[in-house]
């Protein structure tokens, strides 16, 4: 019975190995799925929609093959619709059935667009979220939702590569091969125990017995076994013979080849070949935020407005090292450029002048990016330089007119280490621009400037001195103290001669403003501020001995008419809404030397 048992465990041994072999070889499916999308090479783009990309769950790894430069960069659909707006392209999309096709979608801009964009480079827009390059070939694993695209080019001027492959994963995990393979181990390791019983059994059953009472009648002995006895001949029983070739040494032998192939299964076994029983982990809630319906997206993602801030900020250390305008003005606008511009000119004049306050590029403390779907956009950045002897921390506003261009900043403060900022919202909502004439603050934004000029010129008799928050304000006392000093400085030198004069104005920059959650606004405007000395007395002039900056601008040392200089104020301000009872309160700001000019 135990050699039935045994024959019963083999085989389910042999079956249960032989599925979860099966499993792991013959009737495991394969382990991804591949698309290939080939081009005929004529437009110097491709697009690959992110329909494409999603038609299968999991990552997509993309393999790119061309001859010479390989370009991969991801972004938004319609962000990258737009920039390739004046230059054909391959779009790759999907058809009936989910099947990948592929059309040439004609330049829908002007000609003269069109011409220019022949020598665009696809490399460094802040257009995309990340890029790629390399040479001949280039793989990178992506997961992308259904908004956002891939851009295949070369250097924008050759066809793009025309061979490319996406592969997705695909879940081939057989869970019960690695319980099967063990499950005929044991069946298998039985088997062999049920074996061995049943030859010990035989075995045992063949012994000679002893007989009870009485005894056997007495027999002859075998004159021939004696002979054999005396002459030193040993003879061997069958039965011993049989014991001596099947002994205890060789029965553990038989499990030896079973043993090591159940060993050599379950090497083999990887972590999907079992069930995975544990808990998945369930994500921790977060905070639900109310999207207004219809609302556009945010112009830049967190990564994007770090990457283009660190950008400016490498261009702009350029330009201050170099003095280089032409490179200062690809990166900076507006009031940001023109200090730069005026303070490139003193320094090239003035080997001691200092150079403005370097943009710091991290880290990012607030970023604020306009909800928008056209141009052009703004982002507002409050970044904290990493310089430990003198930290600041800086707020601008950076705008990008067209899908082609790049970020610029067109306004720079500092903001002091007791600035409340009103409460913003989360950077992957964004917030809208509000417009210069809005209604819906208690000052629209484009009147903030002239008021705040006012608030400069006339004080307390100012009718815009109950709007602001004058008592938290520390622009205003910063400009009195240079008034006086201004002041001082000409009656030491002019000695009752010469006169000096103050007004401000709005600067010529247009207000940037973004929306807070409290339905108020973050204002950036551009102020003025000029200061005329002159003579008065005929006889006397006005002369710059003690003012070197001034001469440096005007290029001469002396003036019967005297000399107007103008610093220009970027100011931050929170504006609250209307029928609020909080007043406009100073965020941040800087004040530069603009420029310096004889007086009529």
């Amino acid at each position: 019975m135990r050699f039935v048992w045994a024959v019963v465990a083999f085989v389910i041994a042999a079956a249960m190995i032989g599925a979860g072999i099966a499993q792991r070889t013959v009737f495991q499916g394969p382990s991804e799925a591949t698309e290939s999308i080939q081009t005929d090479g004529a437009t110097a783009y491709t697009l690959i929609d992110g329909a494409v990309l999603g038609s299968l769950p999991g990552a997509q790894s993309l393999r790119v093959e061309g001859d010479g430069e390989v370009f991969v960069s991801y972004g938004r659909t319609t962000d990258m619709q737009a920039w390739l707006a004046d230059v054909p392209y391959t779009a790759v999309t999907l058809g009936a059935e989910d099947a990948v096709q592929t059309a040439l979608v004609p330049a829908s801009a002007d000609t003269a667009a069109t011409e220019a964009a022949g020598t665009r480079t696809p490399v460094g827009s802040d257009l995309w979220l990340d890029e790629y390059q390399q040479t001949s070939s280039l793989s990178t694993t992506l997961q992308l939702p259904a908004d956002m695209s891939v851009l295949v080019a070369s250097d924008g001027i050759a066809p793009a590569p025309s061979n490319i492959t996406v592969t997705w994963p695909i879940d081939n995990a057989t869970p019960w091969a690695g319980p099967l393979i063990a499950g005929g181990a044991i069946a298998l390791l039985a088997g062999i125990v049920l074996y061995i019983l049943g030859i010990r059994h035989v075995r045992r059953s063949r012994r000679p017995r002893r007989k009870g009472l009485p005894l056997p009648v007495t027999e002859p002995i075998s004159i021939a076994d004696a002979d054999a006895a005396e002459k030193g001949v040993i003879s061997a029983s069958p039965a011993r013979r049989g014991r001596g070739a099947l002994g205890p040494g060789r029965r553990a032998l038989v499990a030896v080849p079973a043993l090591g192939l159940s060993a050599a299964l379950f090497a083999g076994c990887s972590a999907d070949a079992w069930p995975q029983f544990g808990a998945s982990e369930t994500p921790s809630p977060t905070p639900s935020v109310i999207v207004p319906e219809g609302q556009f997206p945010p112009a830049v993602t967190e990564n994007q407005a770090e990457r283009i801030v660190s950008r400016i900020a490498t261009t702009v250390a350029e330009a201050d090292s170099s003095l280089d305008a032409a490179v200062a003005e690809t990166r900076l606008a507006g009031p940001a450029l023109a200090e730069r511009q005026t303070n490139y000119t003193l320094r090239a004049a003035l080997p001691d002048r200092p150079a403005l306050p370097a943009i710091p590029a991290e880290p990012a403390q607030i970023i604020l990016p306009q909800t928008t779907g056209t141009w052009p956009r703004t982002v507002m950045m409050v970044v904290e330089s990493a310089e430990i002897d003198a930290p600041t921390t800086s707020i601008m506003m950076m705008t990008q007119e067209d899908p082609w261009a790049d970020y610029r900043v067109s306004y720079i403060g500092n903001l002091e280490a007791s600035t409340n900022l009103p409460e913003l919202a989360a950077p992957y909502v964004g917030a809208t621009q509000v417009p210069p004439d809005s209604s819906f603050l208690v000052m629209p934004p484009d009147q903030v400037a002239a008021a705040y000029a006012d608030l400069i010129n006339n004080g307390q008799n100012s009718p815009s001195w109950g709007a602001f928050d004058t008592a938290n304000d520390l622009l205003l006392p910063a400009i009195e103290d240079n008034k006086r000093k201004r002041t001082d400085e000409l009656n030491q030198t002019g000695q009752g001669t010469a006169e000096i004069s103050f007004s401000a104005t709005a600067g010529p920059a247009e207000p940037i403003a973004l929306a807070t959650l409290d339905t108020g606004a973050i204002v950036a405007v551009n102020v003025y501020e000029s200061d005329t000395a002159k003579p008065t007395n005929a006889d006397a002039v006005i002369k710059l001995d003690n003012n070197p900056a001034v001469k440096a601008l005007t290029g001469v040392d002396q003036s019967a008419t005297g000399f107007t200089t103008t610093y220009t104020d970027q100011i931050f301000f929170y504006v609250p809404s209307q029928g609020s009872d909080d007043k406009i309160r100073l965020l941040g700001y800087r004040s530069s030397l603009l420029e310096a000019k004889v007086s009529p």
